[in-house]
Formats: C-alpha cells, structure tokens, sequence
C-alpha cells in the first residue's frame, strides 16, 4: 500500500468520525472519564509529593540527624514503648560526635519547646511559638540562615547567654516598622536580647519555620531542661553535616560507631537511637504514597477497559449501520486490510482524541489542589504519556474486533443489507 492510500484511509476515517457525531461524542466520554481520573490523582500526588520532598530537604543533602525517636513515627504500640526506654541523647554527645567524627565538618545540637508566646513592649505573638535551644551549626545544618544581625555564637553557648534569633515571620509581627536587633524580647516572660533574624523560608504545609525563636542550648537547658537529678528532661537532637555528599555514609557509620561507644552498647546489642536525613524522609514518603498511586493507576486502567468496551459495542453497532458502505466501498476494490485499517484508525483516533481531553482535564481537576493551597502547580508529563499511548493501546485492543468483523462481511451481502 502507498502512502496515498494509507492518506485516503485515514482521511475517510476522519471523515467517519466527523458525519457520526453523536455516536464519536458518546465514545469519547468514557475515554474522557478514564484518563482524567488517572492524570487528576496522579496531578494531586505529584504536587503533594514536590511539596513534601521540598519540605522534607530542610536538612540538604549533606547532613543527617541522630535522635532518641523515630522520625517517620512509630508502627507500633511495642515500638512507642521500645523509644520511651532509651536513654536521650545529650549535648556531651554531641560534643564527642564533634570531635571524632574526621567525615563532618559541622555538628550541632537542639533541643526543641512549643506552644509559647514572645513579646515586645506590650505587643504579644499568638502562643504557637516553637523554641529550640541550639549550637551555633543549627543555622549550616538546617539550611536556615540568618538575614540580618548575626547567628549565635560559641561564647553565647559558653556563656549560656539570653540572646536569640527570630523567625522572619514573627520579626514581622513584633517589629513592623522598626529594626529589631538589639531590642529586649520577653520569650516565654524571660527577657533575651535580639541579635539576629531567619531569611524567610516558607511552608507550603504551614510549618513554623519563621515562626520560633532560637537560643544557645545552654539557655534553653537552664530554663527548660532541668530535672530532679540534675539531667535533662529533653533529648537532644544532633546534626551531623558531612564534608561532601560522597562522605554522608561514611559520617553517618562514623558517627554511629562514636554514639554506641559514648552510650556504653555492647557489640551485639542494637542501636538506641535514630538517624535520618532528607533522603530516607523523602524515601519513605514515596514509599508510602505508592500504594495510593498503584490504586489510582487500577482504578483508572478500569475505568479505561470499561470505556474500551463501550467503544467496542459502539463501533459494532457502527459496522451494523455501515454494512452497506463497506460493501460498496469493496465491490470498488477496497480490500480486507483497507476496511480493517480504517475501523482501527477510527478506534484510536477516537481514543487519542479522549486521553488528549482526559489529559487536560486532568491536569486542571488536579491542580484544583495548588489554587486551594500553596501547592506549587505541577504538569506530570510522564502520566500524560503513558494516558496516550494507553489510550492507544485501548484503540487496538478494543477496535480489533469491529474492524476484523467489518473486513469479513462479504461486498455482495452487505450490498443487499437494508
């Protein structure tokens, strides 16, 4: 066959479509169904996910963090229990992780506190105020640097002096018109001295990262740490920020083999304590989410079966109302493979033009959630793809017979057809 023929073909395909226009709407609508249901879930989990890699980066791709509890939660009651029993890290710990670990070039501590208020002259803050008492690597390790005045310092540590850094946002809500550093705070009722203010980094889920005050650890230990014992109530949490990416895994062994030497863990007893970075974060998110992508993708790989089906009864009912044109079409020479092409190209015609409607509907039910929220918008292309040449395949698929049944009907019988 030339190319003018297989041209021809196409074109009385095209042109098939066009004079039925009820019937070509009426297959089009499954395909629409089918395919925006894919790209609409699978639109909303992309944003979801960008976000929450995005979230989850805060610590960068060179540091990770040992602390007392799991960061993803436990699975289990028996686990809670299992991470109630460990002892808490310390800041002695922290220290030593500092001096051994050759892979790390910054090692920090924070101990954190919620749900307090700070205030300025009489102007207080709403009571959602997060405090974390830290070294001076928090700012490095946690990729929150300051924006104005200066971060805290060693001596401040040393000192255990009442100086503190803010978040942008409540910089903005204390000091509308003033510069702030410098001025007296009230953190919690206790007066500390303001030297410096977060960049302003914001949270698509609401996230308080400019919304807390950061002190030196001692501070934080003097006035919220204490217990009957002399220890201290809270665990620290210690970042340990690598040299290089290369030298994350290695930082991380290092740093584990030093923790179980400063806790006193014999070698055949198991870790008690937890490390995570942004990568195991974001590991264990998509982890999580997968589930819910396969159940999308089978809810939308039915929806398409059953919408290929309802093309394939369709076109049946076409090849029944036709019989008479293909069978003057072969008594003029058309042959088997001309008349199955033209009913195939029929089928995927119509489904590439529903999985490219189902595609753009899609993308804009499921950027429905980016208008509702700080979601940033996101375009999948990869599931947009895989809805066209999946459409496609449905056209074949479910076309195949129609046209196999329309290539067999003989030119004298359908001739005499009414």
């Amino acid at each position: 066959m030339n190319k003018m023929q297989k041209l021809d073909i196409l074109l009385m395909a095209l042109s098939a479509i066009r004079s039925n226009k009820l019937r070509s709407v009426l297959t089009l609508v499954g395909i629409v169904a089918g395919v925006a249901s894919i790209i609409a879930v699978m639109t909303a989990i992309s944003i979801v996910q960008v976000a929450m890699e995005k979230e989850m980066s805060v610590l960068g791709s060179q540091t990770f963090q040992a602390q007392k509890w799991p960061a993803g939660g436990f699975n289990s009651e028996q686990d809670r229990r299992k991470a109630e029993k460990r002892p808490p890290l310390t800041v002695a710990e922290a220290d030593a992780v500092r001096a051994q670990v050759d892979s790390a070039d910054q090692v920090g501590a924070e101990l954190w506190h919620f749900g307090i208020s700070v205030s300025y002259k009489g102007d207080v803050s709403n009571s959602n105020v997060a405090i974390v008492g830290g070294t001076p690597e928090y700012s490095e390790n946690n990729t929150h640097y300051v924006g104005i005045g200066r971060n805290i310092s060693h001596m401040d540590v040393a000192g255990a002096r009442r100086v503190a850094v803010i978040g942008y946002g409540l910089a903005e809500r204390l000091f509308p018109f003033v510069d702030p550093i410098g001025r007296d705070i009230f953190v919690d009722k206790r007066k500390y001295r303001l030297v410096g203010v977060f960049q302003e980094k914001k949270s698509a889920f609401g996230s308080g990262y400019d919304n807390y005050v950061l002190m030196p650890v001692t501070s934080f230990q003097r006035t919220y740490g204490k217990l009957r014992n002399g220890g201290f109530a809270n665990s620290v949490n210690i970042t340990v920020h690598a040299r290089t990416p290369e030298l994350l895994e290695n930082a991380m062994e290092e740093t584990r083999q030093v923790l179980r030497r400063e806790r006193g863990l014999k070698h055949n007893e198991e870790d008690n304590f937890e490390f995570f970075s942004s990568e195991s974060l974001i590991t264990n998110f998509n982890r999580t989410t997968l589930g819910v992508k396969i159940g999308a993708f089978v809810m939308g790989t039915i929806s398409l079966v059953v919408a290929g089906i309802g093309i394939m009864n369709i076109m049946l009912v076409s090849v029944t109302e036709r019989t008479k044109e293909i069978g003057i079409r072969k008594s003029l020479g058309a042959k088997r493979q001309d008349i199955l092409r033209q009913f195939l190209w029929e089928a995927v015609i119509l489904c590439n033009i529903g999985g490219a409607l189902g595609v753009i509907l899609g993308f804009a039910l499921g950027n429905v959630l980016s208008a509702m929220t700080d979601f940033e918008a996101s375009v999948p292309l990869e599931w947009a793809i895989m809805g066209v040449v999946f459409c496609t395949v449905v056209g074949v698929g479910f076309g195949l017979l129609p046209a196999i049944k329309a290539s067999k009907l003989d030119p004298i019988e359908a001739l005499r057809f009414e």
